[in-house]
């Protein structure tokens, strides 16, 4: 046990502030002298054991009646490691501009309110830790072992503000499985590691504007399963390396507005009210979105990677630019033919949310594409089935694209057969010759107009024009038949 006699003098300066909650400043009133994070020596006149600091927050120094203690101190070196594992603190801890030279650590400590702002320290580890206060370590510098919060409990906000943290390996802020009451509020926070949280509970929102996530070759961000009312990764944020959200519920909005994503974005599965994907450029990697659904989606052109994995998602309404313009609908379809290979579902969800809006023609112009997405797939025959389908009835989507071969072909028939005098077959019976019926009646496959039976050719070219019509007749027939029994099949 620590006795009064034991102490330094700003030791006892702090045992003797600590019943009454007052703040200890040990600065010396230079910022260049200050600053924690500087090379400057600090004398020993600025020192504090963390042994001291422990004593004081498991209640060394009772505090008189009526008071309420806390351990306020600024502008300290602590030495040694404050060790506060396992303990339940009844008082608030508020470290400012302190220079720690060991990890803090809070694993499975029960604690009021713990802040630790503008310091540097190796790092903290409150895993399955109790905070029935706020935690913060806002514009503090941890190089070495990183943060952890594993399955740690916070009644109020996690303010990581302004921080910088590095972790020894892979990851800079360990937090899978954290519960926060409040907000968790790291804006302008940069790491030299990812951040892991997968199946946090965030319901008052985690953000990260500005932020900046170094891990290049792994996870700049891992929060899959991750329940947020709002994840705000916008104005400035900046990611290397992966950001995942596979299977993250997010209840109203996911926004990367402005944001830098120099890697892959994973959202297999997610479910978010609102997903912003504005970024400032276009994200270094895929974007999967296979599976996710959203209630709106917005984006814009020059947001988009070379490739997205849109199978399986479906959004309620997308919110881009001119959303009813042609132009749109052109953008909308490259979009789409970024997801490689052949899927329908994509196709489909675009042109029942034109359909929804009351746009049928541009939703037809959306199936259109998609059968000639589907082309490319095809073996052979099949590939020149479709361009058959395509160019005459438009897959059944412009019917009247048979009429105008109808009356093209109409036209030559007519013009050739005129200039040219075919043999009746039954001399001085039936009726005499009419170019525009006879081609007709070599078009149309069904029924006859008497023209085609009462006369035939001498020559080779009219007679192989004929021929040529007779075909052209049952391929068009065919297609238009092809095309409307797929719209009343799909219908």
């Amino acid at each position: 046990m620590l006795t009064y006699d034991q102490l330094t003098p700003p030791e006892r300066r702090l045992w003797d502030a600590f019943p009454e909650g007052r703040l200890v400043d040990l600065r010396a009133g230079d910022p260049g002298t200050d600053d924690p994070v500087g090379d400057a020596e600090w004398p020993e006149s600025r020192s504090v054991r963390a042994a001291v600091v422990a004593a004081l927050l498991l209640g060394a120094n009772a505090a008189p009646s009526g008071a309420v203690p806390a351990l306020r101190l600024a502008g300290a070196r602590i030495t040694g490691r404050l060790d506060l594992s396992g303990a339940e603190l009844a008082h608030a801890l508020s470290l400012e501009g302190c220079r720690l030279d060991e990890t803090v650590s809070l694993a499975g400590a029960t604690a009021r309110t713990v802040r630790i702002k503008w310091s540097r320290l190796p790092g903290v580890d409150a895993h399955l830790a109790r905070i029935e206060g706020s935690f913060g370590l806002r514009g503090s510098v941890l190089r070495g072992d990183g943060l952890v919060l594993s399955n740690a409990t916070v009644a109020g906000e996690v303010n990581l503000a302004d921080a910088t943290i590095s972790g020894r390996r892979t990851w800079a802020v360990l937090a899978g499985g954290l519960s926060a009451g409040g907000a968790v509020f790291a804006e302008r926070l940069t790491t030299v590691g990812g951040v892991r949280m997968p199946g946090a509970s965030l319901p008052r929102g985690l953000f990260l504007t500005g932020a900046v996530l170094r891990n290049p070759g792994g996870d700049a961000l891992s929060a899959g399963q991750l329940s947020a009312s709002t994840v705000d990764c916008s104005a400035g944020f900046t990611a290397t390396g992966t950001v995942r959200f596979r299977n993250a519920r997010i209840e109203d909005l996911l926004s990367f507005e402005d944001a830098t994503l120099r890697g892959e974005l994973v959202g297999t599965a997610l479910q978010a009210g609102d997903l912003d994907l504005r970024t400032a450029e276009p994200p270094g990697g895929t974007v999967d979105l296979r599976s996710a659904r959203v209630t709106s989606y917005r984006d814009r052109e020059d947001s988009w990677p070379a490739q997205v994995l849109l199978e399986g998602f479906v959004y309620d309404a997308l919110r881009s630019g001119e959303t009813f313009s042609r132009i749109e609908l052109r953008r909308r379809l490259a979009w789409v033919a970024r997801h490689p290979g052949y899927a329908p579902q994509p196709y489909e969800q675009l042109a029942a949310w034109y359909r929804q809006m009351g746009h049928e023609t541009y939703a037809r112009r959306v199936i259109l594409e998609k059968h000639r997405r589907h082309r490319r797939t095809l073996h052979f025959t099949g590939r020149l089935w479709g361009r058959m389908l395509d160019v005459t009835v438009g897959y059944g989507f412009r019917p009247w694209l048979a009429g105008l071969w109808l009356a093209a072909l109409s036209l030559c028939g007519t013009l050739v057969f005129r200039a040219h005098t075919p043999t009746p077959v039954k001399p001085g019976e039936g009726s005499p010759f009419q170019p525009f019926v006879y081609t007709l009646d070599l078009l149309v496959p069904f029924g006859g107009l008497g023209q085609r039976t009462a006369w035939y050719w001498k020559d080779d070219v009219s007679q192989w024009l004929a021929y040529g019509l007779v075909g052209a007749g049952w391929l068009l027939t065919t297609a238009v038949v092809a095309g409307v029994t797929r719209i009343l099949s799909r219908n």
